[in-house]
């Protein structure tokens, strides 16, 4: 028994040194946050965004890293499962929405988890619960505008949620679900934390920038928008307060910021040039800091891979925001939310690894979809062949070591269902004659300013990033041998089962 016992010791004793080696990962992951927006990218940001810009000069910065999608659902869905959103869906979840996984999918904490990590998703979710399970009464409606909405009375709350982040791997959620959907409330692991009462009502209030956009239904008394982010925040510290050196978490922290309702709280009104988004974004960046600060001082922070990205580009409210404040959302970049020119995709992309990741400033072209192989091979997890489809292992390019460059073979981009983008190397070719669908682009790019005239009746579109990163010149008609490779290419992709070459 003894000898057992002493046996046993030393495999649990193994078990927590393999362990600790592992590094923590933490994922920050920006809502409609635009490649401009970030004063280390952009010189000439009017956003100060000084933990962001340290959290860059630590580590890797990407100009070239993008999300799958233009919108939000479809980004989140690639990059928790490291397979292009355009395999299962376009939209996104709509209020009350279905899950967008299958069951038993492999995902991004279902791996780390089966690598003995403690795994958390705190913030937004967006990709669906299974509500009909929880639903009493269909018809418990109410006239909002011209469609109707839930009222409280639809669902019996004190039942469990199934469908939502548990059933994919997180051991732990805490978050409102999406800021602007209904309902409006906390839920903890899977089930609310108050049950809804009321329908919101924000009559005759507005916020300081764009419109609510929060979809009618049911809320819990005296529901306060502004205090989402901050509650938010203080859970995502009080996690990463509770862990171990010993235990390794992966924490995907999903921020409802700088998405519309943009709500910067009062400390933060007034510290950037770019009014009230610029405000907002601030706030992102103070709250990148106090995760940032907790692993500090927990002694986490030479163990941990600090991710931040965004899931789309800026939304339309951006065109307004640089003719009133001079402040360019998308950079120097074409196109905001739901296009699929770079503006709607290319995005704020930062990589921290102390001691592993040299810094530097990469222009190696990167998907989200690839931190699914890449957490896979840091962290020694077996994927099989139906899995992360279309992740690249990026960790040759994150430690600086020889590979071939571009490392991966194409990159393809969408949001709706007949608009597709690859991109390989310098060339991009669209299969539309616009890659635009957020609207009040008309004046800014126009022929006027040396923008390529839009015609209807064009086949596609191919554009050199190299020489044009802002896609002002159409050169389809020029190359019609690039563009048929690429057609060829983006047609294989869609008919086939795998983009990426499988972990070695």
């Amino acid at each position: 028994m003894t000898k057992y016992l002493t046996s046993l010791l030393f495999v649990l004793l193994g078990f927590q040194t393999i362990a600790s080696d592992k590094p923590n990962i933490i994922i920050i992951y920006a809502d409609d946050m635009g490649y401009g927006d970030m004063s280390n990218m952009n010189p000439e940001s009017k956003i100060p965004t000084p933990n962001l810009d340290k959290l860059a000069a630590n580590g890797m910065r990407f100009d070239d890293g993008h999300s799958s999608s233009g919108i939000c659902t479809p980004s989140r869905y690639a990059l928790l499962t490291g397979n292009y959103h355009w395999r299962r869906m376009h939209g996104i979840v709509n209020s009350f929405g279905e899950s967008v996984f299958k069951e038993n999918e492999m995902t991004l904490p279902r791996m780390l988890k089966g690598q003995g990590y403690k795994t958390a998703a705190i913030g937004k979710w967006h990709l669906g619960f299974n509500w009909k399970s929880i639903m009493i009464d269909p018809e418990a409606k109410t006239k909002a505008g011209k469609k109707s909405a839930y009222t409280p009375a639809a669902f019996d709350w004190s039942k469990a949620i199934p469908g939502g982040p548990l059933s994919i791997g997180f051991d732990t959620y805490f978050g409102d679900g999406v800021i602007n959907f209904p309902p409006y409330c906390w839920v903890e692991n899977d089930r609310v934390i108050e049950a809804p009462s009321t329908m919101l009502d924000l009559k005759g209030t507005r916020p300081p920038e764009g419109g609510w956009e929060c979809r009618p239904g049911p809320a819990v008394k005296d529901w306060d928008i502004y205090q989402v982010l901050p509650t938010l925040t203080k859970k995502a510290v009080e996690f990463i307060s509770q862990q171990k050196k010993d235990q390794p978490f992966f924490l995907y922290f999903a921020l409802p910021a700088p998405h519309a309702p943009i709500i910067p709280n009062k400390e933060f009104i007034g510290m950037s040039q770019a009014g009230p988004y610029g405000d907002f974004v601030c706030q992102v960046d103070w709250v990148t800091g106090q995760v940032l600060d907790k692993l500090k001082e927990k002694g986490l922070d030479q163990n941990s891979i600090v991710i931040f990205t965004a899931d789309n580009g800026p939304e339309h409210y951006a065109y307004k925001r640089l003719e009133k404040t001079g402040h360019s959302s998308p950079g120097i970049l074409r196109g905001l939310k739901r296009d699929i020119y770079e503006g709607g995709h290319r995005v704020p992309f930062i990589v921290s690894w102390p001691g592993k990741i040299k810094t530097s400033i990469s222009l190696e072209t990167i998907s989200q979809v690839d931190l699914m192989a890449t957490m896979a091979k840091i962290t020694g997890a077996n994927l099989k062949e139906n899995e992360a489809v279309d992740s690249y292992n990026i960790l040759p390019v994150l430690k600086s070591e020889s590979y071939s460059s571009p490392l991966r073979e194409a990159t393809v981009q969408n949001t709706k269902t007949d608009k597709f983008a690859i991109r390989r190397g310098d060339w991009l070719y669209l299969d539309t004659y616009t890659g635009h669908h957020s609207g009040g682009h008309d004046k800014i790019f126009s022929v006027k300013n040396g923008f390529h005239q839009v015609n209807r009746k064009a086949p596609g579109l191919l554009y050199n990033l190299k020489n044009d990163i802002s896609q002002k010149n159409n050169l389809y008609d020029q190359h019609p041998e690039i563009v048929k490779e690429l057609k060829d290419l983006l047609k294989s992709y869609r008919e086939g089962s795998r983009s990426a070459p499988l972990l070695d």
